[in-house]
Formats: structure tokens, C-alpha cells, sequence
């Protein structure tokens, strides 16, 4: 009886211990995840359950406590009315368990909108993956704004961040984070700024404008080195170090990659490096420093290697990436060489312009043939030494995190024709995995 009680006592305090999935790409935003989770599934294999979503979005299922939230969109555009003042923007929790909707929090989106053609029907409208404090839940809705929910899924306030497009009419596609008090928010798109908000109120603690900047799309980072955090952002030709307590500007560097910034800053080894660019790709792994102008003594290297969208993981002194050509490479992180480049996708759209820029669904973003165009949207997750990558329209492929490339499986979810955009969350020793429409709870 003694031993019982025990083992339940550690087995309890390991399940207190254990970091919920509260954001995009887990706790810490790293896609590194403790644990095991199955190497391979199918329709018939390995589903602990499904869930049906009240519509499509790509952005990522978070897990707080016995709940997964997700959003996703209704009302206009892919298969909705074709009136966009009937568009809406939900939260939907779920019971961890079985998967079991336990409620739906819609909200209306502010007018004017975007309007679903060209690049924006590559993700929707609900691009953006909540956060959470294990007591609130937060969202990032674009132009309607951040807004924070309790857990019973009662709206506890809202507060708009802007109503601007930038040229490209694209939407936003950066998640919130949560430093201290603070829900920090990447609002470049619709009101010119990063926006620190109190959690617990909704205003405004800080703002760090930057008007006329376009085609920041990632999600910040917070990143301890020398004794101090720093608010990390990707923007285009440069890096930012803010303090997140006050927004504003300790340094900054300069590199290569022009627009079209959607990767998260990668952190390792006292480095944070960058991807992403368009019309030309690259990477770049820069020294965070204290004050001012870093470019010349922070720059350690600059590279051709790249990734479009997914956010590259960082693991035992190299980067591994899942490239929008179907590519998967290892970095040496030290030096920015290649040690591998392997196609893991034959047929994929090579080339920044692989997808398309509009054009009607089934014509751009893997739409069409299985595969096609840019077939990776969704940023891969670390488990156990295993690189989990979902395809947009060819299954999940996994991959050894070592420097010899090794292809372990590819898990296709036969009958779901839904793209398969979005990061994938874990938990628990299950993988929680989002089509479009359908969430799936992978494991035993």
C-alpha cells in the first residue's frame, strides 16, 4: 500500500511539473518537447480521437490543464456566404481526454476586412495560435484585435490593435507570447507596432512603433543571455533587442533577408538565428550584445540556406529545416554550412514562388495535386530525438535529429483532404496534430 501510494504522489508531482503546451511551439516556444510520442499513424492507427472544428484555420491547438484550445473561422470565404460582415473568429475548447467540444466562443471580425483572395486563402483567418497563463486564454484575431477569455470561455476583454492592410493585403500570421504581466502582440500589419498589453486588464503597457514597416510575420522571441531578456523580433534586414518591460529599442543588427519574414527567431547556443526572405532566401545567426548597432561584432555568419514558413529547430549545435522546395537540411549552427540537404518530398514546388500569389484554391499552397506547391506551412516539433514535420497535403514525415539524414516514417491520415497548416502540439506522451477542420489526438 505504501508503494502504491508513492508511486501516485511521483507520478502526480511529475504530471504537476510538466509545462503545459500553452503557446505556439510549447512553453518556452522552442517546438522542443520531453517525452514519447508514436512514431506512426494512419486513419486506423494510433487516433485516440477526432475532433470536428466549427470551421478551417491553420493555426496551432495549445494544452492547458484537462482543455486544448483552438481557433479557426466561420461565416465567409472557403465554402461560407460570400458576405464578409458575416465573418467570425472562434475559440473553441476541447476536453483533453476524448476530444469533447466544451465550448465555442465566437467573435464578430471588425469591418473592413481583408478579403479572402490571392495569398490570404493560403491560411484564412485564423492564423494566429492562443496563449495561455493556465488561468485566461489569449488570442490575437488581426484586425478585431487581442481579447482574453476565461476558462469557462466568458470574453474578459478586447482591445483593438489597428484596422490597416499593408499593400499585399496577406492578414497577420504571428501568435501572441506572454512575458511576466504582459501579452505581447506583433501588430505590424494592422496598427504599425509591437504592442505590450497588461493580461490582466487589456491596455496598453507599451508600444514600439514602426510605422511603414511591412512583412514581419513571425511571432517575437524572449531570449536570456549576459544577464539580461531580450525581446527578440525578426524584422525585415534587421534583428530587434527590446526590453519587454518597457518596448523599447536596446539593439539592433543588420542583415541580408529582405520581406516576407514568417520564421520565429531560432535561440541556441547564445546565438539567435534568422530565416526566411523573399524574393531572395536566407539565414543568418547573429550574437545578441547590450546597446546600439551590433551588426559588426554580433554577425557570425550569413547563408543561402533558408526556410519560407516553418520555424527551423535548433538541437545539439545544429538547425534543422523543412524547406517550401520539399527539402529537408541540417545547418551547422557554428557555421552556417550545410552538412545535409535530402528531398523528403518528390514533386514538391521548388522556389519561393512554388505556390503561386492567388489564384483560385486548388491552384496554390499544395491546393491542388497532393503535394503541390509549397508543401510545408506547419513548423516541425522536436520529441525524443525525432523531427515531426507535417506536410500540407502529404502526411506528417519524421525525421532523425542527428546530423546524417535518416527518414523514420510518413504518416498520411487517409480521407482528410484538409491541408494540414499548422504546428502541431504535445502532451502527455500524444501528439495533437490540426487539419483545416479536424483536430486529431494522436497516441495510445
Amino acid at each position: 500500500m505504501k508503494r502504491c501510494l508513492l508511486a501516485a504522489a511521483l507520478l502526480f508531482i511529475s504530471l504537476q511539473s510538466r509545462a503545459d503546451w500553452n503557446r505556439f511551439r510549447g512553453p518556452n516556444g522552442s517546438g522542443v518537447a520531453e517525452g514519447k510520442a508514436p512514431l506512426k499513424w494512419s486513419a486506423s492507427e494510433h487516433i485516440a480521437w477526432k475532433a470536428a472544428l466549427p470551421g478551417p484555420g491553420t493555426s496551432s491547438p495549445i494544452v492547458v490543464g484537462d482543455k486544448v484550445f483552438v481557433t479557426c473561422w466561420s461565416g465567409y470565404g472557403d465554402g461560407g456566404s460570400g458576405d464578409i460582415g458575416q465573418l467570425k473568429r472562434h475559440l473553441v475548447c476541447l476536453g483533453k481526454a476524448d476530444g469533447k467540444a466544451l465550448w465555442d466562443s465566437a467573435v464578430p471580425a471588425a469591418q473592413p476586412e481583408d478579403p479572402y483572395e490571392g495569398m490570404l486563402r493560403e491560411h484564412g483567418y485564423a492564423s494566429s495560435t492562443p496563449t495561455s497563463d493556465g488561468e485566461r486564454v489569449y488570442v490575437f484575431f488581426g484586425k478585431t484585435g487581442a481579447l482574453a477569455f476565461d476558462m469557462t470561455g466568458r470574453q474578459l476583454w478586447q482591445t483593438p490593435l489597428g484596422t490597416r492592410s499593408n499593400d499585399r493585403r496577406w492578414g497577420s500570421g504571428a501568435s501572441p507570447i506572454l512575458y511576466k504581466d504582459i501579452l505581447v502582440v506583433n501588430a505590424l500589419d494592422e496598427g504599425g507596432a509591437i504592442v505590450g498589453l497588461n493580461k490582466n486588464t487589456g491596455k496598453e503597457v507599451w508600444r514600439a512603433p514602426a510605422e511603414g514597416l511591412q512583412l514581419a510575420y513571425s511571432t517575437p522571441a524572449l531570449f536570456d543571455h549576459d544577464g539580461q531578456q531580450d525581446l527578440i523580433m525578426a524584422v525585415p534586414q534587421e534583428l530587434w533587442g527590446l526590453n519587454p518591460d518597457s518596448g523599447k529599442l536596446r539593439w539592433y543588427a543588420t542583415h541580408d533577408l529582405p520581406g516576407n519574414l514568417s520564421p520565429g527567431v531560432v535561440l541556441g547556443d547564445g546565438a539567435a538565428y534568422v530565416f526566411g526572405g523573399f524574393p531572395k532566401q536566407g539565414s543568418a545567426a547573429i550574437k545578441p550584445g547590450s546597446k546600439g548597432d551590433i551588426t559588426k561584432t554580433g554577425m557570425l555568419w550569413q547563408s543561402n540556406e533558408s526556410s519560407y514558413v516553418p520555424t527551423p529547430i535548433f538541437h545539439d549545435g545544429y538547425l534543422y529545416v523543412i524547406n517550401d522546395g520539399g527539402f529537408a537540411l541540417c545547418i551547422d549552427a557554428k557555421t552556417g554550412k550545410q552538412v545535409y540537404r535530402e528531398r523528403v518530398m518528390e514533386g514538391a514546388g521548388g522556389g519561393p514562388g512554388g505556390g503561386g500569389k492567388g489564384g483560385e484554391r486548388g491552384k496554390a499552397g499544395g491546393g491542388g495535386r497532393r503535394g503541390g506547391g509549397k508543401p510545408f506551412y506547419a513548423s516541425p516539433i522536436l520529441i525524443d530525438g525525432k523531427i515531426y514535420c507535417p506536410s500540407r497535403k502529404n502526411g506528417t514525415f519524421v525525421i532523425a535529429a542527428k546530423p546524417t539524414f535518416e527518414l523514420l516514417a510518413k504518416n498520411v491520415i487517409e480521407g482528410d483532404e484538409g491541408q494540414f497548416n499548422a504546428t502541431p502540439a504535445f502532451d502527455g506522451g500524444r501528439l495533437y496534430l490540426r487539419s483545416e477542420r479536424t483536430l486529431y489526438c494522436i497516441g495510445e
